[in-house]
């Protein structure tokens, strides 16, 4: 069993800050939590909401089926009533107009203004929530310490008064998460990249993106990195590059429309076979689109991006968890490659907070893949693009073995790194990159996984962080006597094949599920494998698609 709330309000009310509280009180008191931020691109006003989903079982996508209501604005109560249960309530200020027999209306702001803190109602309005659930306790450690004295405290005192406005609904008993964080998307992605090695982190701000580099600069002398905030995408990226070259493990990372800026770097990268993670947070395009919302519709550009070719690895985050490990992944095959590695993201995994198991370090490993001097005879040339059998050149750090250069071109090269219009070298060089793919799909492709009925009818295909959707519509059509199950997919490109081909034989009909228009993930399928689509099911209004709205179509398109 599993509850949902909605707080919703302007920007500027505090939304950050209850939610925050509420969030964390949750956890403390043993429920795993999913939340979800749906905010609109101004600082004042508007209408911004988040869900918060919470239950005693893991728990991985929001769901629209609300229990409760917190109403911090008329506007809130009018746009979300319909998705409140019957038996649901709805509270809010007692000024608000509202009729509904499931309004709560509590003094929420005069409580508030008799404590001298007015814009404080919405701890007030916490501390109802918690009566409502009967989540009793110190709530001190939990609220923001960034409030300053006598604030802060007189917001806490306002929690207490808010807990006695109203009668507690529900009893709910959680479990021990000791060993559980709650954290969102960007900051796994931030710790995952400290985890594995991360030396330099270069970017240009811009949202959903934003709060990686926010993250690791607020920490950076803390690890040892450098975080440089550069003046534009083109500079990050080659700022990125740079460090690599120097031998440093180095990270970009932007959303669509910084990310397009990037795209002549990452060929100089992948003709000079520098190692590289870029790291794009996607949002609907085009241009400035929606620039709070989320999509995945950067796919196919990714696949491309660059004129000409070179290998590239294409991952994917699914949630928290998984960005951490594909985070750390992406730095180590970057290193071994000595390609540029893409790590695929958006707006509603880099927001969303989620309850998970504390990340194991000891499973942690840094891979580092440079020449030294014993690789090296002294009596040699070195050559940074030797011609290898498995296309990894030995790469040496500039300086680190006296007597030997590190020569890099963005022409095409010889061996020693001289440019060249020999047709034979440049065979040579381009059969040479591209054997590194034979290698990637045999040593560090990871399977999609799968969960479902062991006999299906219908197998979903999705990537990324569709992945809780799929996970609530396989049990929704699995309980409604659809035998169904789901290949979900963090590594993209090089394509992992063998689960595909055994899930897609024992089908009756497979269906992609993408948030974009064209049904990018689909193509990808059918180019690499022939396998075409039977259905399609396809979101780009901006929002997350959930479980049932999955279920809902395949029970209308598929039978």
């Amino acid at each position: 069993m599993n509850y949902n709330i909605l707080i919703g309000g302007s920007a500027g009310q505090g939304m950050d800050t209850i939610s925050d509280f509420l969030e964390k009180s949750l956890k403390k008191k043993g429920f795993y939590v999913f939340s979800n931020k749906d905010y609109m691109s101004r600082v004042r006003g508007g209408h911004n909401y988040t869900q918060i989903r919470f239950g005693t079982d893991p728990i991985y996508s929001h769901a629209n089926e609300l229990d409760l209501i917190l109403a911090l604005d008329e506007n809130t109560a009018h746009l979300h009533i319909n998705n409140l249960k019957e038996d649901g309530s709805l509270i809010l200020d007692e000024s608000i107009n509202i009729s509904d027999p499931r309004a709560i209306k509590l003094p929420l702001i005069k409580t508030a203004t008799n404590l001298g803190i007015s814009r404080g109602f919405t701890s007030v309005a916490a501390g109802a929530v918690l009566k409502y659930f009967s989540l009793n306790g110190s709530v001190d450690d939990l609220f923001s310490k960034k409030l300053k004295e006598p604030i802060r405290s007189k917001n806490i005192e306002a929690i207490h008064l808010g807990y006695d406005l109203i009668n507690s609904k529900y009893k709910l008993k959680g479990k021990d998460l000791s060993n559980h964080i709650l954290i969102n998307g960007n900051n796994a992605i931030a710790l995952g990249a400290i985890a594995g090695g991360l030396d330099f982190y270069s970017a240009y701000p811009m949202t959903p993106a934003t709060s990686i580099m926010t993250y690791l600069s607020k920490h950076q002398k803390d690890v040892d990195i450098v975080v440089d905030q550069a003046e534009d995408e083109i500079s990050a990226i080659n700022f990125a590059i740079g460090a690599s070259y120097a031998g440093a493990r180095a990270m970009t990372g932007s959303s669509g429309g910084g990310f397009s800026l990037m795209v002549e770097s990452l060929g100089l990268a992948g003709i000079a076979e520098i190692p590289l993670v870029v790291v794009d947070s996607q949002r609907p395009g085009p241009a400035t689109g929606l620039p709070t919302r989320t999509e995945q519709s950067d796919l196919s550009f990714i696949l491309s991006a660059s004129h000409g070719e070179f290998p590239r690895i294409v991952l994917s985050v699914r949630n928290a968890e998984d960005a951490f490990n594909q985070t750390v992944k992406a730095l180590n095959i970057a290193d071994k490659y000595q390609t540029v590695v893409f790590l695929l993201t958006d707006q509603y995994t880099a927001d969303s907070n989620i309850t998970i198991p504390m990340y194991d370090l000891s499973k942690v490993k840094i891979e580092r893949h440079v020449a030294s001097e014993k690789d090296i005879a002294s009596d040699e040339v070195y050559k940074r693009y030797k011609v290898t059998e498995n296309g990894i050149s030995p790469r040496l750090i500039p300086g680190s073995v006296k007597g030997q250069v590190a020569i890099i071109d963005s022409d095409e090269h010889t061996e020693e790194g001289h440019i060249t219009e020999e047709s034979e070298v440049r065979i040579s060089q381009m059969e040479k990159r591209f054997r590194k793919i034979s290698s990637i799909i045999e040593d560090d492709l990871q399977e999609p996984e799968y969960f479902g009925a062991d006999s299906i009818d219908i197998l979903l295909v999705g990537w990324g962080s569709t992945y809780g959707a799929l996970r609530d519509a396989v049990k929704l059509l699995n309980d409604s006597g659809i035998k169904t199950g789901a290949l979900s997919f963090g590594d993209i490109y090089p394509l992992p094949q063998k689960k595909l081909k055994e899930y897609k034989e024992k089908a009756k009909k497979i269906i992609n599920v993408e948030q974009n228009f064209t049904g990018q993930f689909g193509k990808l399928i059918t180019q690499e494998t022939g396998i075409l689509m039977d259905y399609s099911i396809l979101k780009y209004d901006g929002r997350q698609i959930i479980g049932s709205e999955i279920a809902d179509k395949v029970k209308k398109e598929a039978f």
